[in-house]
């Protein structure tokens, strides 16, 4: 097993080096927010009636958090959709932001078709690939962006783009102030969570080690609800290791009698419960209660509290404590955080039906 305070291990097991990823997130969250400072936008693009994000995976997760972030603020509705459909109302007063990383995801350029045809004011995301090349032939906006590397780790592209294209076109407020705060912060929790921090002062390093061996279920509600999604991801892809997410307080009216059978599993959980101060005090109350209810059963429960002063601060700064946990679990279970083979098979069988 690797030693965790020993860096020089991880190479072993990090062949593509994500390390250098995770560490460089504040660097891109500067990059993406410039970025779409300087892309060109129309004004036409305002004033639309609803906002769709329409992405998968990784490239969905920045839709799921923008769209947390906002929802006390946008006066318009926003929907984050994952697959092939729009909904019914989508049309020439509706804004539909195509988030694929390469360009070439299936679902997403099936909701660009309909998009179009239907009139929407469309802007793309993308580094590239036919999403690309769509939007210049059809004069829709395209910010595109350079990262090498997987979509899980351009969180801050997908996030930030989201919400800086949202500003420019007038339907939020601006928040470069608070980009520069959040880079600043997880800057500052590199050091904390970062390889050179030993396990007994890194709580990543030792949540990872409490989760090796069990199942992860992962909670969250109000503005943790989607960040608990990016951490189940997280875990699937890059620990390759089993993790739910539930949602508070929905996970109140039935999931919580889920636990008591079959009996014997309940060693082999455990619950990581993310929290935030700006959440409902309700939502905080109903935390701490769950944790007693689980532990009835035997299931313990670990808590990650999200840091900063704006709800942009607390998205990322617990985000970036769930890549590094992810990062750490699979170095545990010796295996490439990342290693997409079994994705990239499924993709290729799908690509092989497509084509009979």
């Amino acid at each position: 097993m690797i030693d965790l305070d020993r860096p020089a291990q991880y190479a072993d097991v990090d062949a593509e080096g994500m390390l250098g990823h995770i560490l460089g997130l504040p660097a891109q969250l500067r990059e993406a927010w410039s970025l779409v400072q300087r892309c060109g936008l129309p004004g036409s693009h305002g004033g639309a009636d609803h906002i769709v994000m329409c992405g998968m995976g990784g490239s969905a997760i920045g839709g799921d958090l923008a769209r947390s972030i906002l929802q006390g603020e946008a006066s318009v509705p926003i929907a984050v959709i994952r697959g092939y459909d729009l909904p019914h109302y989508v049309g020439p007063r509706t804004l539909v932001l195509l988030s694929s990383f390469s360009g070439s995801t299936e679902e997403t350029l099936s909701a660009c078709s309909a998009a179009l045809e239907r009139g929407a004011r469309v802007v793309a995301l993308t580094t590239g690939g036919v999403l690309a090349e769509r939007g210049y032939a059809a004069s829709f906006p395209v910010v595109q962006f350079n990262f090498d590397g997987k979509p899980c780790e351009a969180v801050g592209y997908s996030l930030l783009l989201c919400l800086g294209v949202l500003a420019r076109l007038g339907y939020v407020a601006d928040r470069t102030v608070q980009v520069e705060a959040s880079a600043a912060l997880l800057e500052q929790m590199g050091a904390e969570l970062g390889p050179e921090a030993p396990a007994d002062e890194n709580r990543a390093k030792r949540l990872a080690q409490r989760l090796y061996g069990h199942i992860a279920l992962i909670y969250g509600g109000g503005l943790m609800a989607e960040v608990g999604r990016r951490w189940k991801g997280q875990m699937n892809e890059n620990a390759k290791s089993w993790a739910f997410n539930e949602q508070l307080p929905e996970l109140n009216h039935n999931a919580i009698l889920g636990y008591q059978f079959p009996a014997d599993l309940a060693p082999r959980m455990r619950v990581v419960m993310i929290s935030s101060g700006l959440n409902h005090r309700r939502l905080v109350l109903r935390e701490q209660v769950t944790a007693e209810l689980v532990g009835r059963w035997g299931i313990e429960t670990e808590r990650v509290e999200a840091r900063g002063d704006s709800p942009l601060e607390h998205v990322l700064s617990a985000t970036y404590v769930g890549d590094f946990v992810s990062y750490y679990l699979a170095l545990i279970n010796d295996v490439d955080p990342s290693d997409l083979d079994v994705l990239n098979g499924l993709k290729a069988r799908l690509a092989h039906f497509a084509h009979d």
